[in-house]
């Protein structure tokens, strides 16, 4: 049914973190610290005032999954609705860095299935919505909490790491099987941090190899592609089974897929000859990392994330966002099917500073717009770059425009939407995999 043309897909987010720290004491939730649950109207008004028609965004995960197939809806059914009435188009950003209270951490194996039931629960609630990212950036969320300790469980190994892993990639392609047997033309936008380690001397090459390998392995899984050899005995070495392994290899759903790919400042790393790592900043940038990940999968591409904080110069924003811009249309000339861009995220952030990691109240002026609701120069710069290049794209892009069903098509909150599938496999179509 669709009959809509979307053009590239300029985006922002406003950020549904819920991490916890202190041995699970201190909930790190960004919407509250940023002041969106008691601005959300405004927020909204400012996406449109920039002139941007995508929005990633969802519903905080804690405070409304409360329990198994125990849900409430009440911020989402005022906030849903409205970005429907504005003819925003969201693309659902279910959970981000934590889970509620009763699930505890990524450790817990009932996580995926209670996802999975969550995400249908919400896909029957807002029936006309079809983008979505069930689980935001799976790498860093399993790195973050089971091996750096930052957040959630605070552990750090390897066997915890590829636990949590494991079970954040299940729950993301649970969560995908569940939304298509609502929505069968949904499609899914993976937010994952596009990685490089550098080796500093000629001692370090091993371990930036490994490091190089396992950037790939939340990716890997979710897409059904054999890992290597060193990676395969990594996961079975940390607990992971053989039929744990053939689940992902058996379950691919990327061509329902777009491979979304962050990258930030700090996404390059200088690796030690003992392992350690330092950041390096931009070394290769986005456009030569992004080839990398587009060789592997083969996927039309989105950049879904970046940032940068404005400093005492007040335009260092404002030539980031020029020079990533620069790269996402080199990554484009270049013949990379790129779909979109997004600078994450609407309002400046709090205390990612410290990596969430401390409770300090801390502001970022990481934002398109101050938490007064102010435009940043970024804001502006933002807004002058999308009316500029909306009408150009759509001509020249060598991507297929993604076949999003715009409100037109559905014109009423309660509109139909196509028949379920009654099986999920039919629903897909999904091959096994043999890459």
């Amino acid at each position: 049914m669709v009959s809509s043309q979307t053009g590239f897909i300029f985006a922002t987010g406003i950020e549904n973190s819920i991490p916890t720290i202190g041995g699970g004491r201190i909930r790190m939730d960004e919407m509250d610290k940023c002041g969106h649950y008691r601005h959300w109207r405004r927020d909204f008004d400012l996406v449109e005032e920039i002139g941007i028609r995508f929005l990633r965004y969802g519903p905080p995960l804690h405070t409304t999954l409360l329990g198994a197939g125990r849900y409430d809806w009440s911020f989402a059914d005022e906030v849903f609705p409205d970005l429907h009435r504005r003819n925003l188009v969201a693309i659902v950003d279910l959970c981000h860095f934590g889970l509620p209270d009763f699930l505890g951490d990524f450790q817990n194996p009932d996580f995926p299935a209670l996802f999975a039931d969550y995400a249908r629960a919400f896909a029957e609630r807002f029936p006309w919505i079809q983008l979505y990212t069930p689980v935001n950036e799976m790498s860093i969320c399993a790195l973050f909490s089971a091996l750096y300790g930052w957040w959630n469980e605070q552990l750090h190994d390897d066997r915890a790491f590829v636990t949590a892993l494991k079970h954040i990639v299940k729950a993301n392609l649970l969560a995908m099987r569940a939304i298509l047997q609502v929505r069968p033309d949904a499609l899914f936008i993976q937010s994952e941090s596009s990685e490089y380690f550098h080796a500093q001397n000629p001692k370090a090459i091993g371990p930036a190899e490994t490091m190089n390998a396992r950037r790939f392995l939340s990716l890997d899984l979710n897409y059904g592609r054999r890992v290597d050899s060193t990676m395969y005995e990594y996961l079975l070495d940390n607990g992971m089974t053989r039929d744990e392994y053939h689940f992902f290899l058996n379950n691919n759903l990327k061509h329902h897929c777009m491979m979304g790919n962050d990258y930030y400042q700090t996404n390059e790393h200088h690796v030690a000859a003992d392992g350690t790592t330092k950041a390096s900043g931009e070394i290769f940038g986005y456009a030569v990392i992004t080839h990398q990940y587009y060789n592997r999968y083969r996927l039309p591409v989105m950049h879904t994330e970046t940032n940068l904080c404005q400093g005492p110069c007040g335009d260092e924003a404002v030539r980031w966002l020029r020079k990533e811009w620069a790269n996402v249309l080199r990554v484009r000339n270049n013949g990379v099917p790129i779909v979109g861009f997004t600078w994450y995220s609407l309002t400046d952030q709090v205390d990612w500073d410290t990596g969430l990691r401390e409770n300090n109240g801390r502001v970022n002026a990481l934002g398109l717009a101050d938490l007064d609701r102010n435009l940043r120069p970024v804001g502006q710069a933002y807004r002058e770059l999308i009316r500029d290049w909306t009408e150009v794209l759509p001509t020249q892009s060598v991507c297929l425009q993604v076949p999003i069903a715009l409100s037109q098509d559905y014109p009423g909150i309660d509109a139909p939407v196509p028949p379920p599938a009654q099986d999920s496999s039919a629903a897909t179509g999904a091959p096994r995999n043999t890459d």
